[in-house]
């Protein structure tokens, strides 16, 4: 009798630490085959057959659609590029080039992934919306109140995460090549 309660006990223990990992890499975005480039993150095997079971759990989960790896890749960042927490509150940066991309997205979203709302329903940039400097890079002020040029409204929201997609472009897992590809660089300027 003893020997039996022993082993559930070890079963029980066991379960609760397995379960625990899983919703722990579910919840912190921890996935493998990461791909970084300054502070954007990519996982670029997540629109393919090659997915790992934590990332395919997690895509389920949240019921996102990656990019496929013919199509593009995605970059995400919660942080500016000296590891600051995005702040909606603080008036922040986005300025360079992006990477040769056919088209690319930058959006902001809160730390649930859904869209921030604003009264002009702005939510991203575009490349070909984007107005650009004439040496051709660019800066995109992410701030609580409007501002002249790219603006985009953070409603003034505690944290939330940006979004980097590039279509048709060569950076990625796939070519192994793009870590040493110049990225948007994110500078917080103003904070409260």
């Amino acid at each position: 009798m003893r020997f039996l309660a022993g082993l559930l006990f070890a079963f029980a223990v066991a379960a609760l630490v397995g379960l625990g990992a899983t919703l722990f890499t579910l919840t912190r975005g921890t996935a493998f085959g990461t791909f970084s480039i300054g502070a954007w993150n990519a996982w670029p095997r997540n629109g393919t057959v090659e997915i790992d079971p934590y990332a395919r759990a997690n895509v389920a989960r949240s019921g996102a659609l990656p990019i496929g790896s013919g199509d593009g890749v995605a970059f995400f960042t919660s942080t500016d590029d000296s590891g600051k927490p995005l702040d909606g509150r603080c008036d922040i940066i986005v300025s360079g080039k992006t990477p040769q991309a056919r088209f690319w997205t930058l959006t902001l979203y809160d730390p649930d992934g859904q869209l921030i709302g604003n009264a002009i329903k702005r939510y991203c940039f575009t490349s070909q919306e984007v107005i650009r400097k004439t040496d051709g890079n660019f800066d995109i002020l992410l701030a609580p109140r409007a501002r002249a040029g790219n603006w985009l409204p953070t409603g003034g929201v505690e944290r939330y995460m940006l979004t980097l997609r590039l279509y048709d472009t060569p950076v990625g897992v796939a070519t192994r090549t793009g870590r040493e590809t110049p990225m948007p660089t994110i500078t917080t300027s103003t904070c409260p």
